[in-house]
């Protein structure tokens, strides 16, 4: 029997011009004409990409935050960075096809987009970028730009090294809970508000404004967190002006036990706090012993698990549950402030932003 070779023929037409072409399959047709509209055609060419450039400009390969950090230590100053909480994308409404099942062809899936806070001695920079380690080069690159050109600081007299021992304490302690110590020494009253918010949702701007006695600030920030951050380390500084409160010497009794001065803290005392923290600093204030927390169970299925834990201060008992121990262990912090008689640690409206 006779075997006919089969031929496929192929016409390609770009703008005004046509080809044809023939191949034993159609690829191979395809792949003939496109070849000779290459040759032929009379449309410009693309231009070829210049090659990519070497990111990390730095001499000898050395990246930015290696080079922040030789520059802070020579600066006496440690260079911190902190990850920021990375902005939300607007929720896009996914396209279904007629059987229900998801149509991939018209998902654009958002990138990530990750933010860096950069402290070095006084100076606060910000970087972002798509992985985290790229927002730290981001904010190392502006701090080398700003603190290159500028001198470095003297170091301190001996005279001051008390000071500096005090100042080391107090950089273990956040600003809120500073502002909290030195409020509760004076016993000045403490309210945090969120007086202001703007921006589009996935840029929101939050000031929160803080009253300490008669004095008070403002912080701004892209979450409430940071903007009541901000305006506590507003606040420490007016705060540290004060005169040194006077000591009190109190004759020592050689007979009679020393009775036990308990701070009362009133029942909005720490509003805006952590209540694991809140309810500590209550028993270190009343000089009482710690709150003692234990795991009493844990239940459900791997994806759904459910942890219950117990606080316990003296003869009261409160419980809280959550879907992991963190969540579990504040819930129960927060059920034994409001079973001492305590205010909610968190008001309704910021339960509700939540």
């Amino acid at each position: 029997m006779l075997q006919i070779n089969q031929m496929f023929s192929v016409q390609l037409s770009l703008g005004e011009q046509t080809w044809e072409s023939e191949g034993s399959s159609i690829k191979k047709a395809q792949q003939a004409v496109a070849n000779k509209a290459l040759t032929e055609s009379t449309l410009p060419k693309p231009v070829q990409k210049p090659p990519k450039s070497n990111v990390n400009n730095n001499p000898g390969s050395i990246t930015p935050t290696v080079e922040l950090n030789g520059l802070a230590m020579k600066r006496g100053e440690p260079a911190i960075y902190r990850p920021l909480d990375p902005k939300p994308f607007p929720n896009y409404r996914a396209n279904y096809n007629f059987r229900g099942m998801y149509n991939q062809r018209y998902h654009c899936p958002m990138p990530k987009i990750f933010y860096v806070q950069l402290t070095v001695g006084n100076n606060e920079f910000f970087g972002e970028g798509k992985t985290r380690q790229a927002a730290r080069h981001n904010a190392a690159m502006k701090a080398l730009q700003a603190l290159q050109n500028e001198p470095i600081p003297e170091k301190s007299q001996n005279g001051e090294s008390g000071k500096e021992m005090d100042d080391d304490k107090d950089a273990n302690k956040s600003e809120i809970s500073l502002v909290f110590e030195i409020a509760l020494k004076r016993n000045m009253p403490v309210s945090f508000e969120v007086i202001k918010e703007s921006g589009p949702p996935h840029m929101k701007s939050f000031v929160t404004r803080v009253s300490v006695g008669e004095f008070s600030a403002e912080g701004e920030g892209n979450s409430k967190k940071l903007s009541k951050k901000r305006a506590a380390t507003t606040v420490l500084q007016e705060l540290k002006k004060l005169p040194p409160l006077p000591v009190v010497e109190k004759p020592k009794l050689f007979f009679k036990k020393r009775p036990k001065t308990i701070v009362k803290a009133g029942p909005e005392y720490g509003q805006g706090m952590n209540p694991i923290s809140r309810l500590a600093q209550i028993q270190q204030a009343k000089k009482e012993k710690e709150p003692d927390y234990v795991l009493l169970s844990e239940r459900g299925m791997p994806r759904r698990r459910e942890f219950v834990m117990q606080v316990k201060i003296g003869n009261e008992v409160a419980t809280g549950t959550g879907p992991n121990k963190k969540i579990a262990k504040k819930n129960a912090a927060e059920a034994m402030l409001l079973q001492l008689g305590y205010k909610a640690s968190t008001s309704l409206q910021d339960q509700l932003d939540k």
